[in-house]
């Protein structure tokens, strides 16, 4: 049977606090933006869904240590899925713990059309730092740029740069690494330094202002396939362009 591909998002926020309402703002922000989603079950142990006549009420009475579990669509042949959870400060930049968003959605074509809607949504409503949707295949090649190595540093696969691990890069502003679709705060652009007119006009024809005065920005128009060169030079470019990310260097 084909593994079926997926979009995976991932925000970096602010912890919650107590029975924190971004919880409700995330999954409202990804139903405005997803024509028809409803996202209205949870999961019981056994993963069947279970569905919330009270959602947005349950949602938040259900948000424990700085977390909220998986709220689903209920659908087992196109799921989509979202849940909440904190990064320990002791793993986090600068100490300070991080509330997590993460969604997982199948790459089909209303998906991609929405993504960077999606992504804005989920990011503005968590009152996110930075975040970023990729497709599952290039997540993990990405994912080595950080993973240690018995022997120690990480060993990136096709020749992307390796990165900091996230408590050894100086502030939350700063992105750990890209991804396909990269949503930064107003203070991760600037942090970043981005846009430079001069310098950015590529990414810039395909980004987005956002309400809050971030933005979302796009590596390649089709989703990123690391298989593909012209992809893979576009994601080396972009390391290249922006040294701060992975605490490589200062902007």
């Amino acid at each position: 049977m084909t593994q079926r591909r997926t979009l995976d998002l991932i925000t970096y926020a602010p912890a919650l606090v107590g029975k924190d309402g971004r919880t409700v703002d995330v999954i409202h922000g990804m139903e405005k933006t997803l024509p028809g989603l409803r996202l209205e079950w949870r999961l019981s142990a056994g993963g069947r869904p279970i569905p919330l006549p009270q959602r947005d009420a349950w949602l938040v009475e259900s948000i424990e240590d700085g977390e909220f579990p998986i709220v689903c669509n209920g659908d087992a042949n196109h799921p989509m899925t979202v849940f909440g959870s904190e990064n320990s400060g002791l793993f986090s930049p600068g100490g300070q713990p991080q509330f997590e968003v993460h969604a997982k959605m199948p790459l089909d074509e209303p998906v991609i059309t929405a993504a960077a809607a999606v992504l804005e949504a989920v990011a503005e409503g968590a009152r996110a730092f930075w975040g970023r949707a990729t497709p599952d295949a290039a997540a993990v090649d990405i994912a080595y740029q950080t993973a240690p190595t018995l022997q120690g540093p990480p060993s990136p696969r096709r020749g992307l740069p390796a990165l900091k691990l996230f408590h050894h890069i100086r502030s939350p502003e700063i992105p750990y690494y890209l991804g396909w679709l990269n949503y930064w705060s107003a203070a991760a652009a600037k942090a970043i330094g981005f846009p430079d007119p001069t310098r950015d006009t590529d990414l810039l024809s395909r980004a987005r202002r956002t309400a809050t005065g971030g933005w979302v920005v796009q590596l390649t128009d089709a989703p990123l396939d690391l298989d593909n060169p012209a992809h893979l030079d576009a994601l080396k470019r972009a390391y290249e362009r922006f040294p701060a990310i992975g605490g490589r260097s200062a902007p």
